[in-house]
């Protein structure tokens, strides 16, 4: 499956955090949307420089590096 060959014009981006920071500007978090046109794809950034670029895995990746709330 390429991921990367589907549009993510329009895609609603949602915030996860991290808790790994006591201070919220330091904490860890990224932004996660489903990639339209497919079933399970998804596109991350981060959520401080959401324009540094945009990386896409399948739900089935995100789960196996821990992302449980990908849903």
């Amino acid at each position: 499956m390429d991921l990367y060959g589907h549009d993510l014009a329009g895609v609603r981006f949602r915030r996860l955090c991290g808790g790994n920071q006591q201070e919220e500007d330091q904490e860890s978090c990224v932004e996660l949307a489903p990639i339209p046109g497919t079933d399970d794809g998804f596109a991350l950034r981060d959520s401080k420089k959401p324009d540094a670029g945009t990386l896409r895995f399948t739900g089935a990746e995100l789960r196996a590096a821990g992302m449980s709330t990908i849903g």
